[in-house]
């Protein structure tokens, strides 16, 4: 009875679904695995859609495993609203990292395009982008020294009110020195005539002396 219903025809084609179906799902299960092992990236710093009040020194990426370190496997690409690059030198590979540095100055929105490739050896890429604010410019301060400067200047072009004393005393000096010979030549002048009056009042006293 019980090999009777193995060799059973139904029994047969029951089995024979059964295998079918097992064989179908092994086959998506292991065609799904590698697949699913393909690395991915897990974060970005600046992250996508952020804001920035300036440009950041670097862009750090972070993957679910370790990225391939070799030459031209990861791409890196950033720009500004204008199309402008912002890298400043090749990317770095540290394991499941990858640091692109960024030049300073950029403002605005900065899109990223990146591709690395997997430990798989299997490509993967991306995009995000993110904003830096405008630098907002300084107010320059140089009126108030200036002001400062024609205060000071229109003080020391005022003049002085304190006569210099210098200029009187050379003048009274000059007119001392210019005095000093007429009084010198009028104290010759008496003495000549002091002489002459005493020579002319001596001269008849003597002729009167001698006739007696």
């Amino acid at each position: 009875m019980l090999s009777h219903g193995i060799h059973n025809p139904r029994s047969r084609r029951a089995l024979g679904a059964i295998a079918a179906a097992l064989i179908a799902g092994s086959a998506v299960l292991f065609s799904a695995a590698p697949a699913s092992a393909h690395d991915e990236l897990l974060s970005t710093d600046p992250a996508d859609g952020s804001t920035a009040a300036a440009m950041p020194e670097q862009i750090t990426f972070t993957f679910s495993a370790n990225i391939s370190p070799d030459d031209g496997a990861t791409e890196i690409a950033a720009t500004d609203a204008g199309g402008t690059s912002v890298l400043a030198g090749d990317p770095v590979v540290q394991d499941n990292t990858v640091t692109q540095p960024l030049a300073a100055g950029g403002s605005g929105e900065i899109t990223v395009l990146w591709k690395v490739v997997s430990s798989d050896g299997h490509p993967i890429s991306g995009e995000f982008a993110f904003t830096v604010e405008a630098a907002e410019p300084t107010a320059s301060a140089s009126a108030a020294p200036t002001a400062t400067a024609s205060g000071s200047a229109s003080a020391s072009a005022q003049p002085s009110e304190t006569p210099s004393p210098t200029a009187t005393t050379a003048g009274d000096e000059a007119g001392s020195s210019s005095a000093l010979p007429w009084i010198i030549g009028g104290g010759i002048a008496l003495a000549v005539v002091a002489a002459v009056v005493y020579l002319v009042v001596r001269r008849p006293r003597t002729s009167s002396s001698s006739d007696q």
